[in-house]
């Protein structure tokens, strides 16, 4: 059944014809984008050897959104999303040619920005348009399947960028990301199914727009339980995405590799629940796996903060990047059933400029609080002062004081309050 269930999912890429080529359109430049990502971080580093600038770096790449979803998402609903993804990709490729001659990281930076721009405008499209190229009962098959094709240029992309710049150079990446976005862009062209109804609402201005958007996702059910439910667990996944280091590197002592194996392990994750999540929400509907999912991402990574070293923890980190990619499909479903064409790509845009929005604001919070808690759940047991609050036992990792057990002044066996986490995005 399960081989059954497979062919019909990649039967999906063969039979709809528009579908295909939006699907391997962002497959190509998704590959491209995280093969450019490592290049960017380490042109960025090695210029300036200063964490701030890769942090920079790091803020521009989601700010945009957040910009786009409040200012510009009304472009989604009043203008040809075809053209709006052929442009953004020409964009994204005037950006990478342009990178090689960057003289300064402030330039990067402005142009990663630049780059992040034209990102905020194509990801809603994608996902706005995708009702339009498919039936709605395949919808749940095709949000999976473009997530899982995401997540695994993810984890291809970035090995293969750092085998690219440390064989050549940042330049060489950068390259090939611009023809990338231009393969995407010859696909997309070539779409012949509209991508949009053909009847669209006449503006009625542009802030009066950007409200209708506002307040059809505050009436609407399915995209006021994402705004809720979702900001919640993306402001808490931003923790975990800070913590995860300091947990691999001081509280595991497992080094650069055991950071390097968390990472991994959510990408798998991710790839599983992507890939698997499509068929489980066309069976079950979509309340069982969206509260299933998030509990588990909560489980998962709650798990993750107490368990006794890496390996155990990794393998609880594929558990919640499994629920993390369930819930991006299930999100993608409740807005695409959720909001009529003529408002949807100001609903997704909302939605995702609000994800991005406690992103941040959760890296802003997790900073000070891993700091204290090194990674653990909340506030670092005081295991080496007086404390007699602290169940916690301490030994020396280099100079610096490493608690090894008990975590919280908790037993082992026994779980501090779970972790909620992350739409991608």
């Amino acid at each position: 059944m399960t081989g059954g269930r497979s062919r019909a999912r990649f039967g999906l890429v063969r039979e709809a014809g528009g579908f295909r080529l939006l699907f391997f359109a962002t497959l190509a430049s998704s590959i491209g984008t995280w093969l450019a990502f490592v290049a960017l971080v380490v042109d960025v580093f090695d210029r300036t050897e200063n964490a701030s600038w890769v942090s920079a770096l790091l803020v521009v790449e989601f700010l945009p959104s957040v910009i786009v979803g409040f200012l510009a998402g009304r472009l989604l609903d009043i203008a040809s999303r075809r053209w709006i993804l052929v442009i953004a990709d020409l964009a994204r490729a005037a950006v990478f040619f342009v990178l090689p001659f960057a003289t300064s990281p402030a330039q990067i930076v402005a142009l990663a920005f630049a780059a992040g721009m034209a990102t905020s405008l194509f990801r809603p499209a994608v996902y706005a348009g995708l009702p339009n190229l498919v039936s709605d009962e395949n919808l749940p098959q095709a949000n999976g399947l473009l997530q899982t094709a995401d997540n695994f240029t993810w984890a291809i992309g970035a090995l293969v960028g750092g085998g690219l710049v440390a064989a050549t150079s940042p330049d060489a990446a950068y390259l090939v990301n611009a023809f990338s976005f231009l393969v995407s862009a010859l696909l997309i062209v070539r779409i012949k199914e509209s991508l949009e109804e053909a009847e669209r609402a006449p503006s009625r201005g542009h802030w009066r727009d950007l409200a209708d958007g506002f307040s059809f996702a505050l009436r609407s059910k399915s995209l006021l339980t994402i705004i809720v439910a979702w900001s919640i667990a993306v402001f808490a996944t931003a923790g975990v995405n800070v913590a995860e280091i300091v947990l691999a590197k001081n509280v595991f002592g497992a080094g650069d590799f055991g950071y390097g194996l968390l990472v991994a392990a959510g990408a798998v994750g991710l790839m599983l629940g992507s890939f698997f999540g499509g068929s489980w929400i066309e069976q079950r509907g979509m309340a069982l796996p969206y509260g299933v999912s998030i509990g588990l991402m909560a489980l998962g990574f709650g798990a993750a903060s107490v368990a006794p070293n890496v390996w155990v923890a990794a393998i609880v980190v594929v558990a919640a990047g499994a629920g993390n990619g369930v819930a991006v499909i299930t999100n993608a479903v409740l807005v695409q059933r959720g909001a009529p064409d003529r408002l949807r790509g100001r609903a997704f845009a909302v939605v995702m400029s609000l994800g991005y929005a406690f992103l941040g604001l959760g890296m802003i919070v997790a900073g000070p609080l891993t700091k204290r808690g090194r990674g653990r759940c909340g506030p670092l047991p005081p295991c080496c002062s007086r404390s007699r609050r602290s169940s916690a036992s301490c030994s020396p990792a280099g100079s610096t004081p490493r608690c090894v057990a008990s975590p919280c002044g908790t037993r082992p066996g026994r779980s501090p309050p779970g972790i909620d986490p992350q739409l991608e995005s």
